[in-house]
Parts: C-alpha cells; sequence; structure tokens
C-alpha cells in the first residue's frame, strides 16, 4: 500500500476563531499552533502546510497570573554591543497582548520557511471583533481552563 500526499489542490483551508478569554497562554498556543499545523487532519504531512487559518480573539484577557506576568522576561538584541533589553510579560500584555500570543505559537511551529508559512495563517486581535467575517470562520473550542485559579 502506498502513501498518499496531498498535493496543494486537495488541500481544504478552514477558518477558525478561538477566544483567549480566561485561557491560559501555552494551552491556548499549544491548540493553536496544532490546528496552523494540520495535525488535526487525517491528511497530515510533516513537510507539507496542509493546516487552517486561524483568528484569536480577546488576547488581552488571558489569564496571566502576577508571578508570572513579573517574572516571565522577552529578551531582544539590537545586535550592537550593550543593545540587549528586556520586557516582562505583564508589560509587554499591557502594550501589545498580540505579540504574546503570537511569539507563544511561533516558538511551537517547525522553524525556517515551513513554520513562517504557517504563521502566516494565524490573525490575532486584542479585542472581540475581527475583519474576517467574510471567510465565514467557525468557532473553535479552546481547551478547558483550569479551575482553582
Amino acid at each position: 500500500m502506498s502513501t498518499s500526499m496531498p498535493k496543494e489542490s486537495d488541500i481544504q483551508r478552514k477558518w477558525y476563531v478561538v477566544d483567549a478569554q480566561g485561557q491560559v497562554l501555552g494551552r491556548l498556543a499549544t491548540r493553536v499552533a496544532t490546528i496552523l499545523r494540520g495535525k488535526h487532519k487525517t491528511s497530515f504531512s510533516p513537510h507539507l502546510d496542509v493546516g487552517d487559518h486561524v483568528v484569536v480573539v480577546n488576547a488581552a484577557k488571558l489569564a496571566v497570573g502576577p508571578r508570572k506576568a513579573d517574572d516571565k522576561v522577552y529578551w531582544r538584541h539590537s545586535g550592537y554591543p550593550g543593545g540587549i533589553k528586556s520586557e516582562s510579560l505583564g508589560r509587554v500584555l499591557e502594550r501589545h497582548p498580540e505579540k504574546v500570543v503570537r511569539r507563544a505559537v511561533k516558538g511551537m511551529l517547525p522553524k525556517g520557511p515551513l513554520g513562517r508559512k504557517m504563521l502566516r495563517k494565524l490573525r490575532v486581535y486584542a479585542g472581540p471583533t475581527h475583519p474576517h467575517t467574510a471567510q465565514k470562520p467557525v468557532a473553535r473550542a479552546a481547551p478547558p481552563t483550569r479551575q482553582g485559579r
């Protein structure tokens, strides 16, 4: 029996909406990365982009504890000597909540051209509205929240 390889014309891409309100960042990013990668499909192939489009709304309302908001630090470097800059998760979440979700999902995708192609199918919005109603996105249930937090 031979293995079937999906062609670009055979790939059916759907649109999903994921509500991030009250969700834990890592669990949400895992679910979104799985959809972007296409691992939920029977036609999954690790070297092809068979995933779907994902729209994440309410990124500003993620469930991040006060300790995590202070202790988790994002680093970046300008390339010049002494050009390292740091910013806490809480500060980035206040200023650019979309970047927090995008960065978490990016770390869970393959590195290189394939991962960059998958990341282009991710749209993140801080509020509850998005401009992709024409694509008729289907609401996708996010992972259940942890009780007791």
